[in-house]
């Protein structure tokens, strides 16, 4: 390269520097340089060196908007797929559970309902979906059943239950944990009925429940209320039945079948 050309180039860069610094797009100022070089070294087009440039600005803002959106929908622990225990819940497919987080049911304003005892991994898979849903670019909103009707009771006290349901619509997935493990009184499950309502093929939902269908006209105190609920929430939806033992009893049981097991040994008689 000549001088003039050198020192073209070095004026060009330093232009482009200040650019990107302008347009606050720092992972392009700091691949500038490197990629400027390769680009040149490697005869790109200009179309292939803009669009390394983008793209590497696009994928930081991807990662940074994701961990964004994970922190707003308050998640009570950081789960993902790679993590749930598939061989010891055997009772959950995992093509089914990767088929989810596809996340092709939440374009469909589609549902997923897990259900099954206490530790089976019902919050784990739910919080996992979500998670991967705020990287993917959608915003997600995550709490307990009680807490949610506590928010819808708060909402309705001061007349504008209306405009949270509308607001919640912003949300393409919301999660509801926990259904079954306090029972609601007529108010508050008149609350749920709406947020359910609402949500009907217009939005997502992720609900986990320790109880089974048969047994939410208990939960909500009203069957026909409950039947309603369960209709337009299984009516596009994916049900996942779980069974099994807690798995946060495992090393437990492990430790108490060891146990036994000395026990009985020493127990022997030499």
């Amino acid at each position: 390269m000549s001088d003039s050309s050198a020192s073209m180039a070095h004026t060009a860069g330093a232009d482009l520097s200040f650019l990107v610094r302008y347009m606050k797009a720092p992972r392009i100022a700091e691949a500038l340089a490197q990629i400027a070089e390769r680009a040149r070294s490697e005869s790109w087009t200009y179309e292939r060196f803009l669009e390394e440039l983008l793209e590497r600005e696009v994928f930081a803002r991807q990662q940074q908007g994701g961990e964004t959106r994970i922190q707003a929908a308050h998640f009570p622990a950081r789960k993902t797929i790679d993590t749930f225990d598939f061989g010891y819940q055997t009772s959950v497919r995992r093509q089914v559970v990767l088929h989810l987080a596809s996340l092709d049911f939440i374009t469909a304003h589609e549902n997923v309902v897990f259900l099954g005892p206490p530790g089976t991994g019902k919050t784990h898979l739910a919080t996992a979906l979500g998670m991967k849903a705020c990287v993917a670019g959608y915003r997600v909103q995550f709490a307990s059943a009680t807490a949610w009707v506590m928010r819808l009771a708060a909402a309705q006290r001061e007349h504008r239950l209306d405009t949270y349901l509308r607001i919640l619509e912003r949300y393409p997935l919301l999660i509801v944990d926990e259904v079954g493990y306090l029972p609601f009184d007529a108010e508050a499950a008149n609350l749920f009925f709406q947020l359910v309502g609402a949500r009907y093929e217009q939005g997502s939902l992720i609900v986990t429940s320790n109880k089974p269908f048969t047994a939410w006209g208990e939960i909500f105190g009203d069957p026909v209320v409950a039947a309603a609920m369960i209709d337009r929430l299984v009516h596009h939806a994916e049900i996942i039945n779980m069974k099994g033992e807690s798995y946060r009893l495992k090393d437990k049981q492990l430790t108490r079948l060891t146990e036994q097991s000395s026990s009985a040994t020493s127990a022997q008689p030499t």
